[in-house]
């Protein structure tokens, strides 16, 4: 590990020194997961905040409770991050958690337990276009420039946790069986309510009717875009500018349409295409 600028390089991965140390990342290596853990994987911008708005919900049966009395941060922590060590030991069973790290990065324990994960992925277009709105906002992070700019640094995988091909693909190359569920952000938006049930039959958590209906009224992007304990209004100006950018900005489909240009999609289309041509994976915006 070595610290540049704002940002502590871990296995070659951009860390955010605001939200991450050497100590937490120590912390991250050396966790003790439960058989019971639940945790979401996601690349940066690719739905992080909505899991840690459903896990909770889906765990304890549709009880509003937590998400309306506890930050995100410390409700669903992030696993590498420095508020962990502060939280999940003390957490009961089962505990959720988030993750930015690919599987190979994962502490030892992980591959010996029993825990579950839900995987989610995002069209790497959009990815970008919410990647580079938070940059301007987030104070702790580099400016990222020109669109122009940003887009060839996230091709590179000069941002943060690296490259959306290498997580994405990292992923797949696992022997997690049936321990892994896969889902897109893009599912998630067009059936929720289909989503959901997806995930609470994964996690072995029978939920009425009523519940399930509670959670999808709860887990729309406009109800989370209120939730003070959501939507990053309690953390200080001077470390995200939600002037410039709100944290939780439009949550739809599609935007990166109103962003690249013809020749950065083509672009950015053929870079992908070449990441991705080792591998088998196949997402609905690849017909795009």
């Amino acid at each position: 590990m070595e610290k540049d600028g704002k940002y502590i390089v871990y296995h070659g991965l951009l860390c955010p020194k605001e939200t991450h140390s050497l100590d937490s990342l120590k912390y991250f290596e050396e966790f003790n997961v439960r058989d019971d853990d639940v945790i979401a994987i996601t690349y940066p911008k690719s739905g992080t905040i909505w899991m840690q708005e459903i896990l909770p919900l889906i765990l304890n049966g549709g009880d509003l409770t937590p998400v309306h009395t506890i930050p995100n941060w410390d409700r669903v922590p992030w696993l590498e991050e420095t508020r962990a060590a502060l939280v999940l030991d003390n957490k009961p069973s089962p505990r959720a958690m988030v993750s930015h790290m690919p599987y190979h990065l994962m502490p030892p324990t992980f591959f010996s337990s029993k825990a579950k994960v839900i995987y989610v992925a995002r069209n790497p277009k959009d990815v970008l276009v919410s990647s580079f709105y938070f940059h301007q906002m987030a104070r702790f992070l580099d400016d990222p420039g020109t669109f122009e700019e940003f887009l060839d640094k996230f091709l590179a995988g000069q941002v943060l946790f690296g490259k959306w091909t290498d997580h994405v693909k990292s992923w797949r190359k696992n022997d997690l069986g049936d321990r892994i569920l896969y889902v897109t952000y893009e599912e998630m938006v067009k059936d929720l309510r289909g989503a959901l049930a997806r995930f609470s039959k994964f996690l072995g958590r029978e939920l009425t009717e009523q519940s399930l209906e509670q959670i999808v009224s709860h887990c729309t992007f406009n109800t989370m875009k209120t939730n003070d304990m959501s939507n990053f209004s309690l953390i200080p100006q001077d470390i995200m500018d939600n002037k410039k950018s709100a944290f939780l900005r439009k949550g739809i489909v599609g935007d990166w349409k109103n962003h690249l240009s013809p020749e950065q999609e083509v672009k950015f289309n053929t870079v992908i295409k070449q990441e991705m041509a080792d591998s088998n994976i196949k997402f609905a915006w690849d017909e795009d």
